[in-house]
């Protein structure tokens, strides 16, 4: 499985979180593309569109079961994902910012 650190993440790299509506709303990493898994194959064409044509897609959720599953499928696809460890919870640790869905400081659900 490709898998990458917060750490290693740098300013612009594409986001795409795949927590459920709830998990979002309560905080996010900004500029992320949301796409919840349970709805992740029907709305895969708003990930086509979204994603850099030759660039990495860094999958992320919670913790990085969910976000794992996801990476596998888009790798599967023919596409350049990695799996972010540790997911949102390592994401603010690391003290990156989360934003909730109105822009103000959020917290991972």
């Amino acid at each position: 499985m490709p898998t990458v650190e917060v750490a290693d993440l740098k300013d612009g790299d594409f986001l795409l979180d795949v927590r459920e509506d709830d998990e979002w709303r309560a905080g996010h990493a900004a500029g992320a593309l949301h796409i919840p898994i349970s709805e992740f194959v029907a709305r895969y064409g708003e990930l086509a569109e979204a994603a850099p044509q030759d660039g990495r897609v860094h999958v992320i959720c919670r913790s990085g079961g969910r976000s794992a599953q996801v990476t596998m499928y888009l790798v599967q696809q023919g596409i350049d994902a990695v799996n972010v460890d540790g997911g949102m919870q390592e994401w603010a640790a690391a003290g990156r910012p989360v934003v909730d869905d109105k822009g103000g400081d959020g917290f991972v659900l």
